[in-house]
């Protein structure tokens, strides 16, 4: 164990934060006037340390056998300091053996997805509303001016897209996976579109048709609880807007999805994705235990892909590219938000959570989050993945005679007038 112990003390040495470790014998190592201590109940799990698989730290912390006390922010910087190399580089862990059998393995049918969604957003709304902003927008904000806090920033980018989209009113709008609403109450209340939107969390979907019948908006506005695969229409919208919703598709299904969203799509309308995205080329996640965290306590069947793949995947669609916006810096500024309000408000969470979930597995549940909110806004700030809008068109054949209008599509010439 002294070799062990040698090794963990020349670790912490040249860490941007001063670090103490409170080790299974009671001995204590590290900084004098540390600012992160760490409290290690075994030596497996003070072993992963000093192999810097810090994911599987974060599963030790959320089992019980490590104990963090210091700032998440604290915390995340050692975390990246403890790492040899980046994660996103990594050519192991699960996410290798996943893209190896994805096709064959059928890891994302309607019934799986149904399950994995549930898991994640059906924890408890209450919880998600401490942390979130009051529409519950639960992906990435826009910070259009360096002032906005969450809630303005998640408004903007609630305009934005719809400015992206040149939503008009009385057109057909459909939000693909539409979270608590947000998106679709925006679109109808200040573009007056028909919209229709559509979610897997049995939570989100009460959720929001609260909301529709609270606004009096249920003559053109709908939430369906449904999968992608079951939307069949005789009128195709003119828009369609998917926000956070690619990272479950899944690389096997994502031809198939962008297809189905193709045939839903009026010729010559647009339709807006907004996902997270892999930050190499060749699909490895991250490594150093982090990919394995996730997909245990946070998105199980969660998958990231390139923009270049998605959009090779949008182009065999029939779906024509017009604009693409990487948003990976928002992305990180909105998760600090998220786990500053999470950490600001950690009693009242812990007390929803083990109101709901029961005190063990409640306390499981806000430690992942804990850890999971900082981990993935180190992660944005480090650029080992990102954040993509993508606008595309469906083409309508008709070749433009005004010169004002986009060749095939609705899309102008210029991207103006997103930002006028």
């Amino acid at each position: 164990m002294q070799s062990l112990v040698s090794k963990i003390e020349a670790i912490l040495a040249p860490l941007p934060v001063p670090v103490s470790l409170q080790l299974p014998d009671g001995q204590r190592i590290g900084a004098g006037d540390a600012r992160l201590v760490l409290s290690f109940s075994t030596w497996g799990a003070l072993a992963k340390l000093a192999a810097s698989q810090v994911g599987s730290v974060g599963e030790d912390y959320v089992e019980g056998r490590v104990g963090i006390e210091g700032s998440m922010r604290d915390l995340m910087a050692t975390a990246a300091a403890l790492m040899p190399s980046s994660p996103a580089e990594s050519n192991s862990g699960w996410w290798t053996r996943l893209l190896r059998n994805a096709k064959s393995r059928g890891s994302h049918t309607q019934g799986k997805d149904a399950e994995q969604i549930q898991f994640h957003y059906d924890v408890s709304d209450d919880f998600y509303a401490l942390w979130l902003d009051p529409r519950r927008v639960y992906s990435c904000a826009y910070y259009r001016t360096p002032d906005l806090d969450i809630a303005g920033a998640q408004e903007a980018k609630l305009d934005h897209i719809c400015r992206k989209l040149m939503l008009q009113p009385g057109e057909r709008f459909l939000d693909i996976g539409c979270g608590w609403g947000a998106l679709l109450l925006w679109a109808a209340e200040h573009y007056g579109v028909d919209a229709t939107g559509i979610t897997l969390s049995k939570n989100q979907h009460a959720h929001v048709e609260r909301l529709i019948a609270e606004r009096g908006l249920g003559e053109r506005v709908r939430v369906r609880l449904m999968d992608y695969r079951e939307l069949k229409t005789d009128r195709p919208f003119d828009k369609i807007a998917s926000i956070g919703m690619l990272e479950h598709v899944g690389r096997a299904n994502m031809g198939l999805y962008l297809r189905d969203v193709h045939d839903l799509l009026a010729p010559g309308g647009l339709t807006l994705q907004h996902g997270i995205t892999a930050g190499q080329l060749d699909y490895k996640q991250l490594g150093a235990g982090m990919g394995e965290f996730i997909e245990k306590y946070i998105f199980p069947g969660g998958e990231l892909l390139h923009v270049t793949h998605i959009l090779s995947e949008t182009a065999e669609a029939g779906l024509e590219m017009v604009d693409t916006e990487n948003l990976r810096p928002h992305y990180a500024r909105t998760l600090w938000a998220w786990s500053d309000a999470l950490e600001a408000r950690l009693d009242e969470a812990r007390a929803v959570l083990e109101r709901t979930a029961g005190p063990e597995r409640g306390g499981r549940i806000l430690r992942a989050y804990r850890l999971y909110l900082a981990g993935c806004a180190m992660s944005f700030e480090q650029g080992w993945i990102a954040l993509h809008q993508m606008l595309s068109a469906r083409r309508d054949g008709q070749v433009a005679s005004h010169v004002l209008r986009g060749a095939q599509s609705v899309y102008p010439f210029t991207r103006n007038y997103m930002y006028e």
